[in-house]
């Protein structure tokens, strides 16, 4: 049987493009950045690209957990269940003493950038998962961020600012701002884009 091709995640991604073309109608900050996300996306042409079954642990997790979410994420959610396991889920830190297991707790899987399946240089879209119980440390880079919570809740710290955060919050990092999530009994599911310098990477501050 051939691999799946990434055409099985386009509707996915196309649901949640459209639920930004919402938010992105609002003229502040964080709708600036969506609506530049937007123009940057590049027309689809991945169709060919083929996925792998990925044996990341955290797809357990994720196929495992009973889904609370707004509404208005049904059609994201729905979507993605059946192919978190095709995901290109990976971690790219070095290894911590005071975690030592992060990386098979922490995982983030690219849909659209320069490593990605549907491939763009000038933004990335992806999908960042986090256990339950589990510290996402303070870390930064230099590209501007945004997450949208799709599942689960978390605590954040964006410098000296601290919420916790759930499904259908939207988060705007500036680039160079210093963040940390945390979650608690469930774990978080949620989609990030990158714009500006995307080839420094997250780092840990010293």
């Amino acid at each position: 049987m051939s691999a799946p091709t990434f055409s099985l995640v386009y509707p996915a991604i196309e649901a949640l493009l459209t639920h930004y073309r919402q938010r992105a109608q609002t003229a502040d900050a964080l709708g600036m950045e969506l609506s530049g996300i937007l123009a940057a996306c590049p027309d689809y042409d991945a169709a060919r690209a083929r996925l792998a079954t990925s044996q990341h642990p955290i797809v357990a997790v994720l196929e495992n957990t009973v889904h609370r979410h707004p509404r208005a994420l049904h059609a994201i959610l729905n979507l993605l269940q059946p192919v978190f396991a095709t995901l290109p889920w990976r971690y790219g830190y070095a290894a911590r003493a005071d975690c030592p297991d992060l990386n098979q707790r922490l995982a983030w899987a690219e849909l659209i950038g320069p490593l990605a399946p549907w491939r763009s240089h000038r933004i990335c879209l992806g999908l960042t998962a986090i256990g339950p119980h589990t510290r996402y440390p303070e870390h930064a880079h230099p590209a501007v961020e945004t997450y949208l919570v799709l599942d689960g809740h978390a605590h954040w710290r964006i410098g000296h600012e601290e919420m916790t955060v759930g499904p259908g919050n939207f988060i705007l990092h500036p680039g160079g701002a210093v963040h940390a999530m945390e979650t608690g009994d469930t774990p978080l599911l949620a989609a990030y884009t990158w714009s500006g310098d995307l080839d420094s990477p997250s780092v840990y501050p010293a």
